[in-house]
């Protein structure tokens, strides 16, 4: 239905119109938490459930909090929020499928008790933490913030955090600081669904000391990522912001700009500094909603001073986790391993490297009239051969109703592993999960070390191998994998290899030493280092004070740069010596530097280095050591992973309709891939169930309408039947209304209320015998009132938009010939604004919202 509003002016003319539009989609896993008191956090939720498929039930209005979107107490956070979170998962019948939640804006980010400050995503996610040293404030790392998901590589249900009190959630607040950057942020991170960007993610080491701490983690990502194939990521060192076109950047900078064109859909970005979760409050450091708005699809900044932790920052493996498949949420959750001060923002979601498989229902058709026990039957195919389904759930209306067939490890399945030709076995035990399988042969593995020269390292559905043998180059270490029936009945556990053979390293090895003052320094005091470079030759260097006053850092420093000034160590088989740093001016007697070896590798890190020192100082590390602290991330490596399922899957289940109300229903089976990913794939159909004779007509405007903002919606639910106990409407948020003890009803519902955006709704009527019979849920669009204003100067028509939307704009000199389109825009903003051609003498306008 369209409908229209026509104003004529003398000399220039408006004609305004609003047209109708329709649109929808499918989730199941997303909580979205709204302020009723903000209308943006009301719009933005019906969007974000509009994108992502959330279904009505799962939509949480928090009506009683008014208190402005920056901090809560505990208390407040508790009863107005959490707690009606928590009783609304478990009334809803939603215990099953809840794992996301997403805080659409104005809703505080901040959780403070005046002393202990948590974000609000944190708090979600495993509780209020609060500081356990009172000397250090908020700069405390307590013991129970410590996060048992992270780095886990399971999935998020087998492994929720061990100190959460209650339902843990992976919580993701979507917000800005207007309404049309948070929805940018929502349609881009949907945009980036399944694309596999190949543009680069940059780790940047910035001159910034204090904020580059993380640089240590970045070879590990890479290294990883390199193994699975993924080669974008680089390390970089540089200050600089200006970058267009990245999948990602992690760098150490407390202010700093980005372009509006710096990342592709799908990428994280952050930075270490205090204040970057103090998004609304200008604490003259950048705040993290600028990844957001130069494109990034999540950020993670702290809400209090956290002091430079590295627990308390994203590693670097996100993007590790991210290339696997993981969503945003899970591979953030999975690289903090202290997120209690930690806000995360952006779209939980986002999965851009997952690959979901194909899925199509062959019974029932799409429409079909269902009774008593049906067979529904479905075919599965994965995405890729080390890519299996594993599982299939049955949804009813976005409901978790039953488990349809399940294919987990198979007892008695055997897995082997070749490894330069040494064969490794392991028969899948009874009842063992992919997690469990891991554990097992990774024993068996480490078994044979002595033999195969490989270690084995366990995480989650993955196995790291990492060479021990010094003298052999990644490329000569073979790899095969094999999975057969063995005594089970059928095969269902599978063992892949990422390649055939192993990876050198790109990392450099390095030392860290570290310099600690036990008294004041008196001339004479000295430090000396020996090297022993990977051909036998020695090198010994000392310095000596022979100024009275001199700091340890000073002589610390001279010891650095005679390294640097040697030439017998800047050959390739060499060492440097960089990154110091002074901590005495913050509190801690110790200078700390680091000794790199010239050339990548394993075996080039085998540069010996011994320290020594005179007795008002201590070095470490003690003894004689070679160039290899990150030892890890230089041995050749490999991947082994687990998984079960099959990569054809056939799906037959008996359908007992009667446990259902009459009427439409949804019916959509959701297969999981066998690993911790677990990536879904989806097919939905649409049946009408009737087993009793109980009917109902839901009378209203049309399905797809699109109702003006302060209109209401009006509906008209008539059985077939007097004998009516109970008539209600459903939307998203649950139930909009009921009446009781009457034959038919009348419902007005204030679009105020819904908000801007997609609104389903559908009845359900219960007659006195207890029969149930619930109608189609139709779409409807609350809309801005499409207004038209003359604004002068510039000459310019302006309208109140709903971003993303496609609106019209047309004009004509005599409304006799009809009007003719000048352009189709998509509205960036909640007010859209068109120029006007400033020659016409007379001329009619209108604005008509595309369908």
């Amino acid at each position: 239905m369209k409908s229209a509003a026509i104003f004529v002016l003398v000399g220039w003319s408006l004609l305004l119109a609003s047209v109708a539009a329709r649109a929808g989609g499918s989730g199941l896993n997303v909580i979205v938490v709204v302020n009723q008191n903000s209308t943006n956090s009301v719009q933005l939720g019906n969007d974000y459930c509009e994108l992502r498929g959330v279904p009505p039930q799962n939509f949480l209005r928090l009506t009683n909090w008014a208190g402005g979107n920056l901090s809560w107490s505990p208390a407040d956070f508790t009863n107005d929020l959490l707690t009606p979170l928590l009783a609304m998962v478990k009334a809803r019948g939603l215990t099953n499928q809840a794992q996301f939640v997403l805080l659409s804006m104005d809703i505080p980010y901040r959780v403070t008790d005046g002393y202990n400050g948590d974000s609000t995503t944190a708090a979600l996610f495993y509780g209020f933490k609060t500081n356990d040293d009172p000397t250090l404030g908020t700069c405390s790392l307590p013991d129970n913030s410590s996060n048992s998901y992270a780095y886990s590589e399971m999935p998020f249900a087998l492994k929720p955090p061990n100190t959460a009190a209650t339902n843990s959630f992976l919580a993701m607040m979507l917000t800005d600081t207007n309404l049309a950057m948070a929805e940018n942020t929502l349609r881009r991170s949907v945009a980036a669904d399944f694309s596999a960007p190949t543009q680069m993610v940059y780790l940047a080491k910035t001159s910034d000391q204090l904020r580059n701490v993380r640089f240590v983690e970045f070879d590990n990502s890479i290294f990883e990522n390199r193994v699975i194939g993924n080669f974008t990521l680089q390390r970089t060192n540089t200050d600089s912001t200006a970058f267009t076109n990245l999948a990602g950047l992690l760098t150490g900078l407390a202010a700093y700009s980005l372009g509006t064109n710096m990342f592709v859909p799908g990428a994280f970005g952050d930075t270490v500094t205090s204040f970057a979760g103090d998004i609304l409050e200008g604490s003259g450091q950048t705040p993290l909603l600028a990844f957001l708005e130069a494109g990034a699809a999540a950020s993670y900044g702290t809400v209090v001073e956290p002091c430079n932790y590295t627990q308390k920052f994203s590693d670097a493996e996100e993007f590790f986790y991210q290339s696997r498949g993981f969503t945003a949420a899970e591979a953030y959750y999975q690289s903090v391993l202290n997120p209690f001060e930690g806000l995360l923002v952006g779209e939980p979601l986002s999965a851009p490297f997952a690959r979901p498989g194909g899925a199509m229902w062959t019974s029932p058709t799409n429409g079909t009239v269902i009774s008593g026990t049906t067979n529904l039957t479905l075919n599965f195919t994965s995405a890729a051969t080390n890519l299996p389904l594993v599982q299939v759930d049955l949804f009813v209306d976005g409901k978790f109703f039953a488990m349809m067939t399940n294919l987990p490890p198979a007892a008695g399945n055997i897995l082997a592993v070749t490894l330069n030709g040494h064969v490794i076995n392991l028969t899948v035990p009874t009842n063992a999960n992919v997690a469990a399988i891991v554990t097992n042969l990774v024993a068996n593995l480490n078994a044979q070390s002595n033999v195969t020269q490989v270690l084995a390292l366990p995480f989650g559905d993955r196995i790291e191998l990492q060479s021990l043998a010094l003298m052999t180059a990644g490329s000569n270490i073979t790899v095969s994998t094999g999975a057969t029936i063995g005594s089970a009945p059928s095969l269902t556990t599978h063992l892949t290899a990422a390649r055939p053979a192993f990876l050198d390293t790109v990392a450099t090895g390095y030392q860290v030493v570290n310099v600690f003052d036990l008294n004041p320094l008196v001339i004479g005091d000295w430090i000396s280092i020996t090297l022993i470079k990977t051909n036998g030759t020695v090198i010994s260097l000392a310095v000596t004070n022979t100024v009275s006053g001199t700091s340890t850092g000073t002589l610390s420093q001279n010891l650095v740069n005679l390294i640097n000034a040697t030439p017998a160590l800047q050959t390739a088989d060499g060492a440097t010596a960089a990154d110091f740093f002074d901590f005495t001016p913050y509190g801690d007697p110790v200078v700390q530097f680091i000794v790199y070896a010239n050339t990548p590798g394993w075996r080039a890190s085998q540069v010996l280095a011994t320290l020594s020192c005179s007795t008002n100082l201590q070095t470490l590390p003690a003894g004689t050591n070679p160039l290899a602290d990150n030892v890890n991330d230089l041995r050749p490596k490999n991947h082994l992973y687990v998984s079960s399922g099959s990569t054809s899957l056939t799906v037959n289940y008996p359908f007992n309709t009667a446990t259902l109300a009459d009427g439409a229903h949804e019916l959509t089976a959701v297969g999981y891939e066998g690993t911790s990913v677990g990536t879904q794939t989806r097919a939905t159909i649409n049946v009408l169930v009737q087993n009793t004779g109980l009917t109902a007509v839901f009378n209203a405007q049309p399905g797809g309408t699109n109702v003006a903002l302060g209109l209401p919606l009006q509906f008209t639910v008539t059985p077939n039947t007097t004998n009516i106990a109970r008539i209600e409407i459903f939307g998203n948020g649950g139930s909009l209304g009921f009446v009781t003890n009457q034959p038919a009803a009348n419902f007005s519902v204030p679009t105020t209320w819904l908000g801007l955006g997609l609104q389903p709704v559908y009845a359900v009527v219960t007659d006195q015998t207890g029969h149930v019979y619930q109608t189609s849920t139709l779409d409807y669009r609350v809309i801005p009132a499409i207004t038209l204003t003359l604004n002068i100067p510039p000459t310019q028509l302006s309208w109140p938009a709903l971003i993303g939307r496609q609106y019209s704009v047309q004009s004509a000199t005599n409304l006799i010939t009809g009007f003719q389109t000048l352009a189709t825009t998509t509205a960036t903003n909640t007010t859209m604004l068109w120029p006007v051609n400033a020659t016409d003498r007379a001329c009619f306008y209108r604005v008509i919202l595309n369908p």
